[in-house]
């Protein structure tokens, strides 16, 4: 049978509404997207193991004959299958089962299995695994490894397989230029495939879905320079009043990076910036001198930050700096009151508020602006584009400043943000303090305390960031609710406050308050204060738990202290034993106060999730790429899509018609 790859999958066998839907959850809508849609991992099912050389944690693929079958009262009720082979034995426990597969599991039976054997106090065990029963000995397994996808509710690894399956089975294009042998060979690798072949053939098509996506970020460059929009030229010299009453002298490069932000807004051309600046570098004035522009010419400024606790610190650095100018700022979150977000809503509505900061809560329909020229979104890898495109539409394609204190290496910055002007702030502000930073085993818990009550009795502040708000059966680490009664116990006198993310807007608002006053002396928080906080007095900052943390997040935190005249310290209390990721990981923490070496270690070791978004957000989930193996092909990436864009349209659009999601907006090239 003949492949069409753009066929929706409605034209395979078994596909109704129902998995038509949840193939759409996963983009899966055509058979090319199906083809596209590449195995996460391999499991090897080509080879049966003993079941005497079984060792814990192990994965395989086991066979036997059924000795015993029976049920197990214990805390909870379980079938137990004991499998005997030539070498041994070896329980499958099933705590879910119906009286079908308990008539179908019985004495006599042969099964194959295939599941994670581990140590239970009957001996080895494997709980739930994929499992056939057989009334003789078994088949021999497949030759090829065993593929395991990305799904989601619903849609079980048997369902894709068998979809799959009837992909393979089909005669697909030998000429268009799609590279179908390496799609249909990475779908069901021959069990001879080592890592290394099954790398090289998924290198070869992650460049070709790199070039295309940078396709897509060049071409929604030039399609913005095609846009008008409502240029902002100097008029009443505002921002100089600013200037005078800051309180501290912007460094070189917040000096350099306003003015190309200004020059940018000066333009019809719709601005699209990236201020990229390592933690305490001062990107928030830059946004502050933007909305000021913005702002004489009766122009509206709507800044989004990823959380309330963000958006509230920007809404008071920007009330501070701007009210006394004549320039009134709103503040809109999800937890205020209905009146409340009414209120704010008609000022924005009015155009009487001519800057609005907020949460997600500002691109909601019931917002609209009177006319909105400059949006600014704050830490923008934590939203996802579709986000990010709604606030565009509030105004008629108003100029859009991005800034983020995530480092981003290089390479991938020219890639990834190709549809971007990108401005570095690669200076710290005058007086910002270098941080000591040490790592120490959770057995010396009690040194850490001391060292805190040093810095504690010398009127200085301090933070202990915890990773969980209350203790977790399924997580060992620590937690606020533990923590606390260990610290105020062994603080007598001093002022403990909780910041969590359960609390409501206005408690942590009060907390953050009393804590930037100095009525509070140590903040014990979760990772809440990742951004956006700044005291001056705070010199110490101890994290629990950070080998479960990404080096970016670490380096956030860290840069909570070290803001004010004295000497600061950083101390990673590590549960033991760590792994040897884990050491990698607090060594480079440790060694380093560089954002953008730390971002380049951080992408080698964890790949890019946290640092672009991909896992929390689904801002761009590529397919077959994973940029932490291969952001080496960056370079190539470039090359061969500006060669492209000049020279070969045809097969840049081949590309795009490929990888391109429906919802990009390209049009060819």
């Amino acid at each position: 049978m003949s492949a069409n790859p753009g066929a929706g999958v409605t034209t395979l066998k078994g596909v109704g509404p129902g998995l038509e839907e949840k193939l759409a959850r996963l983009g899966v809508h055509r058979l090319l997207d199906l083809l596209l849609h590449l195995p996460l991992r391999y499991q090897d099912r080509s080879r049966v193991v003993s079941l005497s050389s079984l060792v814990p944690e192990q994965e395989g693929l086991v066979q036997g004959q059924i000795v015993d079958a029976r049920l197990a009262y214990g805390r909870r009720r379980s079938l137990v299958v004991t499998l005997e082979d030539q070498t041994g034995y070896l329980k499958l426990r099933f705590f879910y089962f119906s009286r079908a597969q308990q008539n179908a599991l019985k004495a006599g039976m042969y099964v194959q299995a295939f599941g994670q054997v581990r140590l239970s106090r009957e001996g080895l065990e494997m709980i739930h695994p994929e499992y056939r029963t057989h009334r003789d000995a078994p088949p021999p397994p497949e030759p090829e490894l065993t593929p395991v996808y990305p799904t989601t509710r619903g849609l079980g690894q048997g369902r894709l397989r068998t979809l799959t399956e009837q992909l393979l089975g089909m005669d697909w294009p030998e000429d268009d230029g799609t590279p179908y042998s390496d799609l249909r060979w990475l779908h069901r690798p021959p069990a001879q495939a080592t890592a290394e072949d099954i790398a090289d053939v998924q290198a070869r098509i992650a460049l070709d879905e790199l070039t295309a996506y940078y396709l897509v970020m060049r071409h929604r460059q030039s399609d913005r320079t095609g846009h008008r929009t409502l240029a902002l030229p100097q008029a009443e010299h505002l921002g100089r009043e600013l200037l005078k009453h800051l309180g501290f002298r912007l460094t070189g490069a917040q000096r350099r990076v306003t003015t190309e932000v200004l020059e940018d807004l000066s333009r019809e051309v719709p601005m699209l910036r990236l201020v990229q600046g390592d933690v305490g570098s001062g990107k928030t004035v830059i946004a502050a001198f933007a909305a000021i522009r913005a702002a004489e010419h009766g122009a509206q400024t709507a800044l989004m930050a990823p959380t309330e606790i963000l958006a509230e610190q920007h809404y008071l650095n920007f009330t501070g700096w701007l009210e006394p100018l004549g320039i009134s700022v709103v503040l809109l979150t999800g937890s205020q009151s209905a009146a409340e977000r009414r209120r704010v809503s008609e000022a924005i509505e009015s155009g009487e508020a001519l800057v609005a900061v907020g949460t997600h809560a500002l691109f909601q329909n019931s917002v609209a602006f009177r006319q909105l020229a400059l949006t600014v979104v704050d830490e923008q890898h934590r939203f996802g584009v579709h986000q990010r495109m709604a606030l565009k539409d509030k105004g008629r394609l108003p100029h859009q400043l991005v800034m983020t204190a995530t480092p981003i290496p290089r390479t991938l910055t020219m890639a990834l943000y190709a549809d971007m002007d990108v401005s570095t702030l690669d200076e710290l502000p005058a007086g910002r303090q270098p941080i000591t930073t040490t790592t120490v085993a959770d057995e010396r818990r009690e040194e850490v305390i001391a060292h805190l009550a040093g810095e504690l009795a010398a009127g200085r502040q301090a933070y202990w960031v915890c990773p969980l708000i209350e203790a977790s059966e399924a997580l060992e680490a620590a937690s606020v609710e533990e923590t606390l009664p260990v610290l105020e116990s062994a603080l007598p006198g001093m002022s403990v406050g909780v910041l969590h993310g359960r609390m409501k807007s206005d408690e942590k608002a009060r907390v953050m308050a009393e804590f930037k006053a100095g009525r509070i002396q140590l903040l014990l928080a979760t990772t809440v204060v990742e951004v956006g906080v700044d005291v001056p007095n705070a010199t110490l900052m101890v994290i629990e738990n950070p080998e479960r943390m990404g080096l970016a997040q670490l380096h956030q935190l860290r840069g909570r202290v070290g803001r004010g005249a004295h000497a600061s310290y950083c101390v990673l209390l590590y549960a033991t034993p760590l792994s040897e990721t884990g050491r990698r990981r607090l060594s480079v923490i440790r060694d380093s106060q560089d954002g953008f070496r730390i971002a380049e270690e951080d992408l080698q070791i964890r790949g890019p999730g946290d640092l672009l978004g991909t896992r929390q957000t689904g801002e761009q989930q590529f397919r077959i790429a994973d940029l932490r193996t291969h952001a080496h092909l960056m370079p190539e990436v470039i090359r061969r899509g500006d060669a492209l864009l000049s020279s070969d349209p045809e097969t840049a659009n081949r590309l795009l018609a490929i990888w391109a999601p429906a919802d990009s907006g390209h049009a060819g090239v």
